[in-house]
Parts: C-alpha cells; structure tokens; sequence
C-alpha cells in the first residue's frame, strides 16, 4: 500500500525529470500513438519499481535505466509484431510524421539515431543529454571504458553519415 507521501514524492520527481520520458520516447518510437504506449509502460513501471528506489542516487540516472529497459523491451516486441503483421515490406498504415518542418539536420540525426541497434541508440540519447561516461555506464551496466569507446565510434559514424 502506497502513502499520499510516496505518490507526491514520485510525482514531484517525475515532473522533475519528464523529459526524460520524451527522449526515450521519441528516440526509440516515431510514431505518435507508438510513443503515448511507450510513455504509459515507462510510468507504470517507474511507479512499480518507485519502493526500490535507493535516494542516494541520482533519480534521473534511475529513471533512465528503466527508460530504457522498458523502451528497448517495446522495440523488440513491436519489430515482431510488425514482422507478423505488417506485409512483406509495406506499411499497413502510413503515419503522417509530427516532426514535419524540423530542420535537415534534425531530422537526418533523428534518421541516424532511429537505424541504431537498442545500445547504441540508448547510448546515443544519453549523450546527447549530457550525461557522464560513469552515468552512462550506470544506466547502461556496462564499463566506462566500454562507453567511451562506443562514443567514439558512434562520434566517428555521425560525422560520416551527418557530413
């Protein structure tokens, strides 16, 4: 049973840090109604795993974790959705894109970003965000070095697909 205290303290430090929740979202689903899912099963989970919450830490940096596992858990689930439903290369509907008037470049990272495997892709939005390699590596549960090293490869590849 949760107390009026925890569902404050929850909702002032999701308030906090929504954009979060937009990031992953937007970085991991284009289609709108794809992200409003997406952005429900993030909440309902951060809601779930809240009591687990250790306060020592940094929210965002817990919050980004079950981002994540939760947006890289959607992906996988829609990508086999769409392969047994969608035709054999078609689209059973065609989404009309939201980000229309977005300049070029925007929108040539939000492609780069969008071909990404789930690491990558996760590496990438945290990044961008200004995160630290150890708060990369946090969210991630991978090793700094590991991080810097994708970086720099994700770094390398940008400038070549974005120039």
């Amino acid at each position: 049973m949760t107390t009026p205290e925890a569902q404050e303290r929850f909702q002032a430090l999701v308030d906090g840090h929504k954009k979060i929740v937009y990031k992953v979202c937007h970085s991991y689903c284009r289609n709108p109604d794809d992200r409003d899912d997406l952005a429900q099963e993030i909440l309902t989970q951060l809601w779930r795993s809240f009591a687990s919450f250790d306060p020592r830490y940094r929210f965002s940096t817990w919050m980004y974790r079950i981002a994540l596992n939760v947006a890289i858990s959607f992906y996988r689930r829609e990508r086999v959705i769409e392969r047994h439903v969608a035709p054999s290369g078609g689209q059973l509907l065609q989404v009309i894109d939201d980000q229309a008037g977005e300049p070029e470049e925007i929108e040539r990272l939000y492609r780069f970003i969008e071909a990404l495997d789930p690491l990558n892709k996760a590496l990438v939005l945290l990044y961008l965000d200004g995160n630290s390699y150890q708060e990369i590596a946090e969210v991630l549960g991978i090793s700094e070095t590991n991080v810097g090293t994708k970086i720099n490869r994700l770094k390398k590849a940008m400038k070549e697909e974005l120039t």
